[in-house]
C-alpha cells in the first residue's frame, strides 16, 4: 500500500492519544462518582489512576526496554526532565479531580483544560526551542490558532448544555412495623 494512501504512524498515535485524553476527564469524573464516597472519592479515584498509571507507565515500558535489549542507564538531564513532566502530569490529574470536587463541570473543566494547555505548550516550547527568526517570525495563522483555542474554550465554557434535573430523593422513614410503639 502507497504511503499516501494510509495515515503515518505519528498521527495514528497522536490521533489516539485525542481520544484517550478526550474520554480522561469524563471517565474519571465517573469513577470519582461511583467510589460512593462524597468525602474521599476523588482520591479513592486517583489512587486507582495511580495504579492504572504505574500498569501502563512502569511495567509496559520495563517490558519493552527488556525486551528491546535497551541499556539501562539514565542519563541524568534526561532523568531530571522526565521526572518533573510525569510529577507535573499528575499534579494535573489531581487537580482535574479536585476541580471536580469544587463542583467543576467534566465538559468545563476539560474544555479549559484542552483549550488552555495547548496555548501553554505552545508559547513555551518557543520559548525553549525559538523558531528561526525569533518570536516575530510566527505566522498569523499560529496566532490566529492561539486565539481560536482560546475563544474555543471560552465558548464551551460559558455555553455548556445545562445540567439534568437531578431528583430529589425522599427522606427515608421506617415501616410501621419496626417503630418503637409510644411511650405512655
Amino acid at each position: 500500500m502507497p504511503e499516501s494512501s494510509s495515515l503515518p504512524l505519528w498521527l495514528i498515535f497522536t490521533l489516539t492519544t485525542v481520544v484517550s485524553w478526550g474520554l480522561y476527564g469524563i471517565l474519571l469524573h465517573t469513577g470519582q462518582l461511583a467510589m460512593g464516597d462524597p468525602v474521599h472519592g476523588r482520591t479513592k479515584a486517583f489512587l486507582i489512576v495511580g495504579v492504572a498509571y504505574f500498569l501502563t507507565a512502569v511495567l509496559m515500558p520495563v517490558i519493552l526496554l527488556w525486551y528491546g535489549g535497551a541499556d539501562w542507564s539514565f542519563p541524568s538531564k534526561g532523568l531530571w526532565w522526565s521526572l518533573a513532566a510525569g510529577i507535573l502530569g499528575a499534579i494535573g490529574a489531581l487537580c482535574v479531580l479536585l476541580a471536580f470536587g469544587a463542583k467543576g463541570h467534566p465538559v468545563t473543566v476539560m474544555a479549559i483544560v484542552f483549550a488552555g494547555a495547548p496555548i501553554i505548550n505552545a508559547f513555551v516550547a518557543i520559548g525553549m526551542h525559538p523558531p528561526a527568526g525569533g518570536w516575530a517570525s510566527l505566522r498569523w495563522e499560529f496566532i490566529l490558532g492561539i486565539i481560536m483555542a482560546a475563544g474555543g474554550g471560552t465558548l464551551v465554557t460559558l455555553y455548556k448544555p445545562p445540567a439534568a434535573p437531578v431528583a430529589k430523593v425522599a427522606p427515608a422513614v421506617a415501616p410501621a412495623s419496626l417503630t418503637p410503639p409510644a411511650s405512655p
